[in-house]
């Protein structure tokens, strides 16, 4: 089994897209464990529209090639429409941050938020 650690993000619809993005993810690799959601400021934006995140850990038998692939479809099922990057309107956002032990996206992997929400997932999973 590998081990995911991916980070959900939207400006648009954010409740709603959040839980599609959950549900989604549960029906895909189920059980997943979950930070709470953070409210956070858009970063590279000039759109002031805020983030909802949310860091979620599975495990899978999947590798990270069919991972990328089915996050990517959950993405497309949300809305996301590739003009919409103009807009910066993000319907739904999924990175893997983490495959295993090794760390995929450093830069996000050290966002603060990021930093945070896995120290509130470890804990509630009670995991050093």
């Amino acid at each position: 089994m590998h081990k995911y650690i991916v980070c959900i993000g939207s400006n648009y619809n954010r409740t709603e897209n959040l839980a599609f993005a959950r549900q989604k993810l549960t029906e895909q690799f189920s059980p997943i464990y979950r930070a709470p959601e953070l409210e956070t400021e858009p970063l590279f934006f000039k759109n002031p529209a805020l983030f909802s995140n949310q860091v979620i850990m599975f495990f899978s038998d999947k590798d990270e090639e069919l991972v990328k692939r089915i996050l990517k479809d959950i993405e497309l099922a949300s809305g996301r429409l590739p003009e919409d990057k103009k807009e910066e309107k993000v319907c739904l956002d999924i990175d893997i941050l983490l495959y295993d032990d090794k760390i995929i996206k450093p830069e996000d992997w050290e966002r603060e938020y990021v930093q945070q929400s896995l120290s509130a997932l470890y804990s509630s999973l009670s995991i050093k």
